[in-house]
């Protein structure tokens, strides 16, 4: 179904504590806690404050700005060295006033890449989820549903006939929501769920069910909704049942490939982009006349933007493979385990229940899956629509007949071209005596190393006032100070390697200045002073492994790498406990006649479990 193939390293889980707009908010407001600054706590007042002033000027503009977009404007500003901000001191009444007036003409500002790019790095980062981490919070939203449910059930102390009816309906009920097949208001429905648990857990059961733990109720309810989900859909393959259960693998084998080619299209259409806003930026390096008249066009933001765009295309495009090769998986396995129960109750009367159970509870956790890529491919989908407007804005930043006119007889290159063109042209170790190169047939794993910068070439970048061309792997990847560097030519990584903190620091003046560049670039560590990278935990901060002459810098290989977090859980119960307060008497402080003072210590304080 699917043809090309994505790898990536398995995503790491962690626990979800602070929502993504907190995370968001933390990133934005972070401040560096030096000796000669504000406490965290002070200075976070004071900038919140500050944003709340923006958003009721923004409002009166007509403008409704959330509080994250306002945040992390306020960061753009006060990062632009041209702005004259000071962070090692207090601001004062003026630089208020300043910062203000500042963040409202770039946030009013409605033809501006720069302000859209951060609009979109600020929508995805509050919206996309990496799978692990979705389905994790999809599963627990799903169990917090039905926890009124699952109480009413495992607390329930029936003794009378009619008690006891009423539990089973319940343990129907309960059935019917967690397997997600079919609404308890349809009477075909519930029967057929009732006809199927019936016959797994008759409702004489009901006695013994009662006498068990807590913790056990709710263990034999997910098993039993399990097997009575596998009978449903072995039933609904044969033609005998399945009321009310969708056909997922066929919906599914229609909405990827649909969704894949609309995302590839869209993708196809913002690197053609790309290449022809390279291709014009490039003309203009050397060109004054030329760069003067781009200048109100903002071509190089427009340029960040459209990369941008690239990027997290690519991610949601990843993800959409991802699914569709889990899906491919599950159906081969789907058909397997109902071929599998034919051959096991073929004209057999009586089937023992540990041949088919395992097979049913399989069947279950096949069809959950199966729910799951439904979701995940919805929310993609939703994301990428999101996603549209501001890919649709570059006719209003650059239009189509600009573009023409100044790409008239310019030949515009492709990433792919440009990785062609310098395929051979590798770096001459033996030129470099203190700097490491890596190449791929002397480098384990050369196509996983994390290159910076996205793997754009940093010389480039540098020298020629922020264009973005791809580094070529190919060339030699440059390991300096445990980071690797690609770069777009030969010339370009033998330049860069006589300097490399130069270009270094190049590219971080230049992130000041276009704060969009901090994700883009993925720069979030060489701004630790600002952005502590404990709090600049961003969930997207994706990193892609290099690119070689076939990827198209479609990043055929990358990877997602989630910092670990500290294991903490949520609950919606606000609950308190009360401890004995601690009595300890001491006597003989004051002494007596003699010169040495014999204390007496005496602990009254009551234990914890005393009554």
């Amino acid at each position: 179904m699917v043809t090309r193939r994505l790898q990536r390293a398995p995503d790491c889980p962690n626990s979800r504590v602070r929502t993504p707009r907190e995370k968001l908010m933390d990133t934005a407001l972070a401040v560096d806690s030096g000796p000669a600054r504000m406490p965290p706590t002070q200075a976070e007042s004071v900038i919140r404050s500050i944003i709340r002033e923006i958003g009721q000027e923004c409002a009166v503009h007509g403008e409704m700005v959330s509080e994250t977009l306002i945040a992390f404007m306020v960061k753009a500003v006060v990062l632009d060295p041209s702005n004259g901000f000071n962070m090692d001191r207090t601001l004062m009444k003026s630089d208020v006033q300043n910062l203000v007036k500042l963040c409202m003409a770039r946030l009013l500002d409605t033809k501006n890449p720069s302000l859209d790019t951060i609009k979109m790095q600020v929508y995805f980062d509050m919206n996309y989820t990496n799978r692990v981490e979705f389905l994790e919070e999809h599963h627990r939203v799903l169990d917090l549903r039905l926890g009124s449910v699952t109480r009413e059930i495992t607390d329930n102390r029936a003794c009378t006939k009619e008690e006891l009816e009423s539990l089973y309906r319940k343990i129907i009920s309960y059935v019917l929501l967690r397997s997600g097949l079919g609404s308890p208001t349809d009477i075909k429905t519930v029967r057929e769920v009732t006809a199927a648990l019936q016959s797994v857990f008759p409702q004489a059961e009901l006695g013994t069910f009662l006498t068990l733990s807590k913790k056990d109720k709710e263990r034999q309810l997910k098993e039993l909704t399990m097997i009575v989900t596998g009978i449903r859909l072995f039933n609904r393959d044969c033609g005998k049942g399945g009321e009310g259960i969708d056909d997922l693998p066929g919906v599914l084998h229609e909405a990827i490939p649909a969704t894949l080619q609309h995302i590839d299209d869209e993708l196809e259409k913002t690197q053609r982009q790309a290449y022809c806003y390279t291709a014009v930026l490039e003309q203009a390096v050397d060109n004054p006349l030329m760069k003067a008249e781009l200048q109100p066009y903002m071509l190089k933001e427009a340029l960040y933007n459209i990369r941008q765009c690239e990027v997290f295309l690519q991610i949601i495009l990843s993800d959409i493979i991802t699914g569709a090769q889990e899906v491919e998986m599950m159906t081969k396995q789907l058909g397997a385990h109902l071929e599998q129960l034919k051959m096991t109750v073929k004209s057999k009367t009586a089937v023992p229940t540990s041949q088919v159970f395992p097979i049913f509870i399989a069947l279950s956790t096949l069809w959950t899956s199966f729910q799951d890529e439904t979701v995940i491919v919805g929310v993609l989908s939703n994301l990428f629509t999101h996603l549209q407007p501001f890919l649709d804005a570059h006719e209003i930043f650059f239009p189509e007949r600009v573009i023409q006119h100044y790409l008239n007889g310019v030949t515009v290159k492709t990433d792919m071209c440009r990785m062609k063109e310098h395929m051979e042209d590798r770096v001459n170790v033996a030129d470099f005596r203190k700097l490491e190169w890596l190449f791929p047939e002397t480098t384990a794993n050369f196509d996983k190393l994390l290159i910076q910068y996205r793997g754009f070439c940093a010389y480039t970048f540098a020298a020629a006032d922020g264009v973005l061309l791809p580094g070529n792997p190919a060339i030699g990847i440059l390991k300096y100070k445990e980071k690797y560097y690609t770069f777009s030519s030969k010339d370009a990584a033998y330049s860069f390697a006589e300097n490399p903190e130069h270009y270094i620091d190049i590219v971080r003046e230049n992130a000041k200045k276009h704060t969009e560049l901090i994700q883009l670039l993925e720069l979030h560590q060489q701004f630790e002073t600002l952005i502590p990278y404990s709090q600049a935990n961003l969930r997207q901060k994706v990193t892609h492994s290099v690119q070689t002459h076939l990827s198209h810098l479609r990043r055929e290989n990358c990877s997602q790498v989630y910092p670990s977090k500290n294991t903490s859980t949520q609950s919606t119960k606000e609950d308190s406990t009360g401890v004995p307060r601690p009595q300890i008497y001491l006597a003989g402080l004051r002494g007596g006649k003699s010169k040495i003072t014999d204390g007496v210590k005496v602990n009254l304080t009551r234990e914890v479990d005393e009554k």
